[in-house]
């Protein structure tokens, strides 16, 4: 009987409130959205004060993009409008074999970025008012529960922004820089994959990490499919199919124990060099720089690419990635190696392995991942003077 009364009573309710708005169209009625009205409803006499606006936007407001720079919707077919360096994310963290979370890397790289504007003293240039159209192109959509679609995924969009219409003055045109927010760094296979149908021969790679990333699944006993692609061995397959040039790409940083001692010979033979963190001992930084560009080879043959696990640097100061290793690059140290590189035709770059969960409160990670690529994207832009 109670509930007999409660659905009389509800009923009852319900009849008198819609009664009740009767005539009043555009006021909500229980159940509904309110109705938002359209230009024809705007009074002819509406008098809207004019905004006395300033050009400047502080660091801390605003929808958070790479940098503030212009959001585009470049996965959008039928979308053609040039741009010259474009920002895309990642948030791909299936491939993970420690701690997960770098799917979030993307959303904190940005939002540590906010405060980055300006002119870059030790590059001498401005990478937001320069002859280069920067864009923030969004998160690639996948599908998160089957690794090997997901980087199918990740490869076709990343090849979508790398083709763009021939300039005025061009027959042909020439890909776009492209930088990408990781994500774990499985998504360096899709994306060199991408690099190497745009620029149709290998790319040379100097890969930033604590770990070799080049696992060998056959060996490691990885029988399982969907297992064979992991954060451990993009390079691994990308020396494989024949991404990376061979002899001239390497590692750098690397400081991680080995499953033995054959690792370093295999990892040679997929044609990869090294420079490990403890050689700033004996080599000093600068000597570190003169190394790499030894290996890599002359600045005017060399298609450069540019790959940062976050975790290269020392955990003390990178504390937020998937497999923190000590003894790692100081934030000063590596910043100066990679200025080191400057009038290098650098194609391409990604951070990757950011996992905020594990950041302070300071976001001492996400700040450090805008930065590096904030030096980097100056000197994309410097090299195009």
């Amino acid at each position: 009987m109670y509930f007999s009364i409660l659905k009389t009573i509800t009923f009852s309710g319900l009849v008198a409130m819609v009664a009740g708005h009767a005539g009043h169209e555009h006021e909500p009625v229980f159940g509904q959205m309110p109705i938002v009205s359209g230009p024809s409803d705007i009074p002819v006499n509406f008098d809207r004060p004019v905004l006395d606006k300033d050009v400047y936007m502080p660091s801390f407001a605003g929808i958070s993009t790479f940098a503030h720079l212009p959001y585009l919707q470049c996965f959008e077919e039928g979308i053609v409008e040039d741009y010259d360096i474009a920002v895309i994310g990642a948030p791909y963290d299936i491939g993970v074999t420690f701690r997960t979370g770098a799917r979030f890397g993307p959303s904190a790289i940005r939002e540590g970025s906010k405060r980055i504007k300006g002119f870059n003293y030790e590059i001498k240039v401005n990478p937001f008012k320069s002859w280069a159209k920067l864009v923030d192109c969004g998160d690639i959509p996948f599908e998160p529960f089957d690794a090997e679609h997901a980087m199918g995924q990740i490869e076709a969009h990343a090849k979508y922004v790398l083709q763009r219409p021939p300039k005025p003055d061009q027959q042909v045109a020439t890909p776009p820089r492209l930088v990408t927010l990781g994500g774990d760094h499985t998504i360096l296979l899709p994306v060199l994959r991408a690099m190497h149908a745009a620029y149709k021969k290998p790319i040379t790679v100097i890969h930033f990490d604590s770990h070799l990333d080049t696992w060998a699944p056959e060996i490691y006993n990885v029988k399982a499919k969907q297992s064979r692609f992991n954060h451990g061995n993009p390079l691994y397959h990308a020396a494989k199919e024949g991404l990376t040039t061979n002899g001239t790409s390497m590692h750098v940083g690397i400081r991680s124990s080995l499953y033995d001692e054959e690792d370093i010979q295999r990892d040679e033979a997929l044609g990869f060099r090294m420079v490990k963190a403890n050689d700033i001992f004996t080599m000093g930084v600068e000597g570190m720089v003169e190394r790499i560009k030894e290996v890599i080879g002359p600045k005017e043959d060399t298609l450069l690419y540019l790959s940062i696990d976050i975790d290269v640097i020392d955990p003390s100061m990178a504390p937020a990635t998937g497999t923190p290793e000590s003894g790692g690059l100081l934030t000063r140290e590596l910043k100066y190696i990679l200025r080191g590189l400057n009038g290098y035709d650098i194609v391409g770059m990604d951070v990757v392995e950011v996992a905020p969960a594990y950041d302070t409160q300071a976001q001492l990670t996400s700040f450090l991942a805008a930065d590096l690529i904030y030096e980097i994207m100056s000197m994309m832009v410097k090299r195009g003077e």
